[in-house]
């Protein structure tokens, strides 16, 4: 089977899949058009998020068995056509789940103890000591929606704090003895600290607006290392400045591309985002939850391994 791979990944990739028997051809600058046009020649492709897999690609894939997304979600692929078409699709949430857990739990760690806000006042000569005291996660509850890979991997982190753990998901019985599954009007009663760990779907799509945070009982915490897009920046702002939303962990941005790899044209960002990255109780980091040393390596793997169980 001949793979074509679109974007540069761990080079433990090729070479399980070489080893196994697979025809690598690695194709990271062509454009998507470029890329039609030879598309037809090739039995799977592997990508991270270069470019959108839609309708007209896959209609020039003639020859496509499977798409292998090095990644956990799958939103940048026409998934119902690539499905109609009988392409098995190929994703690895597994591979990076421990570092999205790990990266969560150092944003809320960092928010609760005012690291970033403490770190640049010492840092221009500011020793204020009163202004920086924190908060501690024992005998808070953390609320999780989304119960999967990453959500597990957030709440295992958590054990030993102290802590509640309850957790809301679409699907029933997935809670563990880690998180206890509840209803979304029951995690909004509860919970001091939210964690976002949902794929993008029409679903979570804008989810977290004003109506949803107004439903929260009490003043909570924000974590999201899932999705840009399901959260409203603007409505997340008007809630830092009212207090309903304590501070906020952003991995990810509503304005994020979706290729997650820019931002935008920095001089034109929106007001919501420019009062946002002003905000001491918001840290920021550019979509690198998963994005480890040892990620990169476990997604290889994890990639590779499900393409030979598949097609070898």
């Amino acid at each position: 089977m001949k793979i074509l791979h679109l974007d540069s990944n761990h080079p433990l990739l090729l070479k399980m899949l070489r080893e196994a028997g697979f025809s690598n051809e690695e194709n990271y600058k062509s454009p998507k058009v470029e890329v039609e046009e030879i598309i037809s020649n090739y039995d799977g492709i592997v990508i991270r998020s270069r470019f959108n897999i839609d309708k007209e690609f896959l209609d020039a894939a003639k020859n496509l068995k499977f798409i292998a997304r090095v990644g956990a979600g799958l939103e940048s692929i026409d998934t119902d056509y690539a499905g109609n078409q009988g392409i098995k699709l190929i994703a690895a949430p597994e591979g990076n789940r421990n570092a999205v857990g790990e990266h969560a739990l150092g944003m809320l760690l960092s928010l609760f103890n005012n690291l970033n806000k403490a770190d640049r006042e010492v840092k221009n000569g500011l020793w204020n000591r009163e202004a920086n005291r924190g908060i501690e996660l024992d005998g808070k509850t953390v609320g999780i929606i989304g119960y999967g890979n990453m959500g597990k991997a957030f709440a295992k982190k958590l054990k030993g704090f102290d802590c509640e753990v309850i957790c809301f998901d679409i699907k029933e019985n997935v809670g563990d003895e880690n998180a206890m599954q509840v209803s979304l009007d029951e995690l909004q009663q509860s919970a001091d600290v939210l964690s976002l760990h949902t794929p993008w779907t029409p679903l979570t799509d804008k989810m977290v607006n004003s109506e949803f945070i107004n439903s929260f009982s009490k003043p909570f915490w924000l974590i999201n290392t899932a999705r840009g897009k399901s959260v409203v920046t603007a409505d997340l702002v008007s809630a830092l400045k009212s207090g309903k939303v304590l501070g906020a962990g952003l991995d990810v941005l509503e304005y994020e591309k979706l290729s997650f790899e820019t931002l935008f044209d920095s001089d034109n960002l929106p007001n919501s985002l420019k009062e946002l990255f002003a905000m001491d109780k918001v840290i920021l980091s550019p979509h690198i939850a998963g994005w480890t040393v040892e990620s990169k390596e476990k997604l290889a793997m994890v990639i590779a391994d499900k393409i030979i169980k598949h097609f070898k």
